[in-house]
């Protein structure tokens, strides 16, 4: 794995010791920013949750396009390790958050992020779930992005929310949303 554009571009990250977490693919994430960077504009001063986070590959992209600050969620013991490594390599800590513990644990948010990404186990519903759970907590505001990777016959459907773009690539799914 590698980070894709920014600041660190071309620098290698570390991916979890055990295959307890599925880091998302080069080509994915590459899709994904590509859909996200069409909407956004610019990643310049962003607030970003990188939700079931793993190795933080997601939320470290953000950061290295610009993206002022990330809020990493994972509760895997060698994802945390991978992400700590990773933020500390590239110099990224003072502008991270890392949270060990459950996504569903979280409490309410101070303030809204700009942009929300949801990377669950595949097939078990639970960033829809997660997703469902931080609205009623005041993580996502009227101006946010929400992006969740599924399984490629996966459905999100969450009350309130509206599918802005869908892509499938390879065995993944990457839907962007919005508030209704």
């Amino acid at each position: 794995m590698r980070v894709i554009s920014g600041e660190w571009r071309g620098r290698k990250l570390l991916a979890p010791r055990n295959d307890a977490t599925r880091p998302t693919a080069d080509r994915t994430r590459e899709t994904l920013f590509s859909m996200l960077a069409s909407r956004l504009g610019s990643f310049e001063g962003l607030q970003v949750a990188d939700l079931f986070a793993g190795s933080g590959a997601l939320g470290i992209e953000a950061l290295s396009r610009g993206a002022a600050h990330c809020l990493f969620a994972e509760q895997d013991r060698d994802a945390l390790d991978a992400l700590r490594t990773n933020l500390s390599v590239l110099g990224a800590a003072p502008r991270a958050d890392v949270r060990a513990g459950s996504v569903l644990a979280l409490g309410p948010a101070k303030r809204s992020f700009d942009l929300l990404m949801f990377d669950a186990p595949y097939t078990t519903g639970a960033g829809s779930v997660a997703l469902d759970k931080l609205n009623r907590l005041g993580w996502i505001g009227t101006e946010s992005w929400i992006s969740i990777e599924t399984a490629e016959k996966e459905s999100v459907d969450v009350a309130g929310f509206e599918i802005d773009a869908q892509r499938k690539v390879g065995k993944a799914k990457l839907t962007l949303l919005r508030l209704s």
